[in-house]
Order: structure tokens, then sequence, then C-alpha cells
């Protein structure tokens, strides 16, 4: 479990690419506070380090995160966002995010408003109804407000705090996120389909 409070950035040392696999290396200060077999959320995506050292984090990818993610898109010197799991003893800031990523979705808009960032993002196809005004949202791994939403669209208002400790100032028109809709919205949906109510 993580609540989309980014704890801190890493940069992308190599991904190498294994037929429908591939091994990601990560350059992080968290590195020596990591053991082996650890989850860690990378943009969001709950992964397991595989091997470690002082500097340097390593992470198998399979086939299904390099499908829903935008972590096969990775280049040398990428920064991402990352977050140990939640401790059972540790303060709850964000909301409820698992580290599974539903989709990924395209950054159709980005303003600066004073020292604030403006976002505007596509919806996917079959997401609106997990969305809601003022509802939560987890963009690469961080823990949002929807500010606006429309038929094909959200917007997202991003303060300065957020474009320091975060991946989120480097975005651009263009750029493909990774989405987590909001955990609770997700089980109402699944009941009320079970229940014979059709959300559209």
């Amino acid at each position: 479990m993580f609540t989309g409070l980014v704890e801190s950035m890493g940069v992308v040392g190599s991904l190498e690419k294994r037929s429908d696999a591939a091994r990601l290396t990560l350059q992080t200060s968290l590195a020596g506070m990591l053991a082996r077999g650890e989850s860690l959320a990378v943009n969001g995506c709950c992964l397991t380090v595989t091997d470690k050292d002082e500097k340097e984090v390593h992470f198998d990818l399979l086939v299904e995160t390099l499908n829903r993610t935008n972590l096969g898109a990775l280049t040398p010197a990428t920064r991402v966002n990352l977050e140990r799991a939640l401790r059972a003893d540790g303060r709850f800031g964000g909301h409820f995010v698992q580290g599974h990523i539903d989709t990924t979705a395209e950054i159709i808009q980005v303003d600066a408003k004073g020292e604030d960032l403006s976002l505007v993002i596509r919806l996917p196809s079959g997401g609106s109804r997990y969305f809601i005004e003022k509802g939560s949202v987890a963009v690469n791994g961080v823990s949002l407000t929807v500010a606006s939403l429309d038929d094909d669209r959200f917007g997202l208002w991003i303060i300065p705090h957020t474009l320091r400790e975060t991946n989120l100032g480097d975005l651009k028109t263009g750029d493909r996120v990774n989405l987590e809709y909001d955990m609770l919205a997700k089980y109402a949906a699944r009941q009320f389909t079970f229940s014979g109510s059709l959300l559209r």
C-alpha cells in the first residue's frame, strides 16, 4: 500500500529490453535503505527490488507491466517518482494507492499559471466512471485532486512544492503518464455492475 506522496526522485540508468520483458536500473538515494524483495513504487507502479547496491536498484519488468505502464518508454537520465511502501505505523497523508497502474493517458495541455502548473489529461476509454470533481487520482504515482472534469478530459493543478519534489514539472504535451484510479471508486463501480446498474 502507498499514499501517493512521492518520497524521492530517481534517475534511469538503463532499461534493457529482453524479448517480452525488461530490466530497469535506477540511481537513487534510497538504494541504501532498500532490501532485496522490497516493494518500491516507480512512477506509481509497484515493483520488486531484485538487486541493489548503495547507489543503484534493479527491477525486472514483465510484459504486463510494460503493456500497462509508461515504464517501457523510459530512457537514460529520465527522472522517475519513487515511494516506499507505507509502514503500518506511518501517517496516511495522500489517498489509498496500491501501485497497480490501470492504464496510461496522454497529456493534452500544459500551462504555467504563475508558480503553479495546469495539466489537462485525456480520459482513457471507459475511465470516466472512476472520476468525480474533487476526487482523487494518482498520476505517475502522485496523489492529486481532480480540479475539472469533462467528457473526454480531466484537469489538475500542480503546486510549486509538487513541481519541485516530483517529475510532473518535466511533462510536456504528448507525454503519457501512469494512472491509478481511486481504489474506492473502482470497488464502487464493480459493485454497481454486479447489482445490475450500468455506469456510463
